[in-house]
C-alpha cells in the first residue's frame, strides 16, 4: 500500500464539501439540494463512479467551479467520491442537507480552509483515508477570543 497526499485547489472565496457517496444520481440530488437551499450560490459538484465505465460525473450552475470539481477529483482519483465547490454560500447553510442525501456516506470536511486529502493505492485502486484541513491549534482561546467569537456570530447573523 503506498500513502499519497493530493492538495484540494480552492478557488479564491470558495468553500467546500467533500464527502463519499455510492450511487450515479449522486450529482443531480446534489445539484437540487444546493439550487433550493441557497438559490443565489454559484457551485460546481462533481462525483466519481467505481464501477461501470467509471466516469467523473458533473453538474453544477457555474462552469469554473464544475471543472475545479472535476480537476480536483482527478488528482484525488478515489471512487465513490464527491466534490462541491461554493461561491456566495457556506457548508453551515446546506450541509445537513447533503448528509441527508440517500446516496451520502459521509462527509470529510466543510472548509474554505487548505485541503491535504490522504490517499492510500492499492492494487485495487485508490481510497481517502482522511483530510488535514487547515492549520493545527496555536492555543486555547482567553475570555477576549471568546467574547471576539461571539461577537463574530453576531456580526454575520447567525447569533440573536
Amino acid at each position: 500500500m503506498e500513502f499519497m497526499t493530493v492538495t484540494i485547489d480552492i478557488p479564491d472565496g470558495c468553500n467546500i464539501i467533500l464527502g463519499q457517496t455510492h450511487f450515479i444520481k449522486t450529482a443531480e440530488d446534489l445539484y437540487e439540494i444546493l439550487a433550493t437551499h441557497i438559490p443565489q450560490a454559484k457551485f460546481g459538484i462533481a462525483f466519481t463512479e467505481a464501477s461501470g465505465p467509471c466516469l467523473i460525473r458533473k453538474e453544477g450552475n457555474a462552469s469554473a467551479l464544475v471543472d475545479a470539481c472535476v480537476k480536483n477529483l482527478e488528482k484525488i482519483g478515489a471512487g465513490h467520491v464527491f466534490l462541491i465547490i461554493m461561491k456566495d454560500a457556506f457548508p453551515v447553510n446546506v450541509l445537513n442537507a447533503v448528509k441527508n442525501c440517500q446516496e451520502v456516506c459521509s462527509i470529510y470536511c466543510a472548509t474554505a480552509n487548505p485541503v491535504e486529502v490522504v490517499v492510500a493505492k492499492t492494487a485495487l485502486g485508490r481510497g481517502i483515508m482522511g483530510v488535514i484541513d487547515g492549520d493545527s491549534p496555536k492555543g486555547v482561546e482567553s475570555d477576549s477570543d471568546k467574547e471576539e467569537r461571539k461577537g463574530l456570530l453576531r456580526k454575520i447573523g447567525y447569533k440573536l
